[in-house]
């Protein structure tokens, strides 16, 4: 077991997880890293033609700590020399804060988010900030909608990421009517920038992930009804951190994940709530936490095997979370930092 002053969940080191650790295009895998940004958000992909996607930044300042932590992961676990795309989910600090800092460390290619605003409503320092986006961008990002496609190289096994969300548009409301529908009941509008959320569907053979950055309940909503437009999926990144004005019942039970994986920190996310909601998905097998909440029993979370870090703010050694999908497509594996248990998943039929 490996000691820190972040307590890493005890996990046992099995032979299997060296055959994971190589980049995409060496081993023809999909590999995705979510990575310790204290209740940030960075979420790293390579692909199997070794192109690769960072979603979000984390926050700045704490001397660099979570540029060096994405660097670390890019270079020395993913051992990619490069960032072929970066993508902001929406305009708040601790999702777009690092991309000029992470400038300075490692080469960005193209950059793409939802269009920048003038202003932002709820950060009134938002007009000041987002000139350092602009000049790493160098004005420069490229602007998608929902039911755009991002422009990832795909071989054998076919990869897709389509945008179901962004400014608060969502693609069209078609498939199976959602036996959920019922439980959404509609919330006040959430004029914050969380709404506007750019969200992802990945698809890689049978393989299906959904991640949708911080969006909020009733933008949630239009997703899902009456309509299930999402279909089920087999990874889910649970929404906002797990705070609880996302995850709506209506879209989590509906796409019926069978692994949930949490990016909160010790203070923010992994809500009691959302972790309520997510005991109630028929088909999840385990979840996973990047931070242990500090706030809750043991009972009212992941089990301890399943957190990534635990302690308070400010006291962990970042470990991350890896996913690696197979080559063809039709199963994955999730594990704890680069040394941690592999468990193997199939992918739905």
């Amino acid at each position: 077991m490996r000691l820190t002053r972040c307590l890493f969940a005890g996990l046992a080191v099995v032979a299997a997880a060296s055959s994971f650790a190589l980049a995409g295009q060496q081993d023809g895998r999909l590999d995705v890293y979510f990575i310790d940004v204290e209740g940030g958000a960075a979420t790293l992909f390579v692909t199997p033609a070794g192109e690769s996607l960072l979603i979000d930044s984390g926050y700045p300042g704490y001397d660099f700590r979570d540029r060096d932590r994405i660097v670390d992961v890019a270079k020395n676990h993913a051992q990619i020399k490069q960032i072929d795309h970066a993508l902001v989910s929406h305009w708040h600090l601790d999702h777009y804060g690092n991309h000029a800092a992470l400038t300075e460390k490692i080469r960005i290619g193209n950059f793409w988010d939802r269009g920048i605003p003038a202003t932002l409503e709820e950060d009134k320092n938002f007009e000041e900030r987002i000139v350092a986006y602009r000049a790493a961008s160098q004005n420069q990002s490229k602007t998608i909608k929902a039911g755009d496609s991002l422009p990832l190289k795909s071989g054998s096994t076919s990869l897709a990421m389509k945008v179901v969300t962004a400014s608060r548009e969502v693609i069209e409301n078609v498939g199976e009517a959602n036996p959920f529908a019922k439980l959404h009941e509609t919330q006040p509008v959430d004029r914050s920038d969380n709404a506007a959320s750019i969200s992802l569907m990945t698809s890689f053979g049978r393989f299906r992930f959904l991640c949708c950055g911080d969006l909020t309940w009733n933008i949630e909503a239009k997703l899902v009804t009456p309509n299930n437009s999402l279909g089920q999926v087999d990874v889910f990144m649970v929404t906002h951190h797990g705070l609880p004005n996302s995850n709506n019942p209506a879209l989590v039970l509906a796409i019926d994940p069978v692994v949930a994986i949490m990016c909160n920190g010790p203070t923010k996310g992994g809500h009691e709530q959302t972790q309520q909601t997510l005991r109630k998905v028929k088909s999840l097998k385990d979840l996973y936490q990047l931070h242990q909440n500090v706030n809750l029993a043991a009972d009212q979370q992941a089990p301890a095997e399943f957190i990534a870090n635990v302690g308070k703010l400010g006291e962990c050694a970042g470990v991350f979370v890896k996913m690696s999908v197979a080559a063809d497509g039709d199963s994955y594996t999730v594990q704890i930092g680069a040394d941690g248990k592999v468990r193997e998943y199939q992918c739905r039929k």
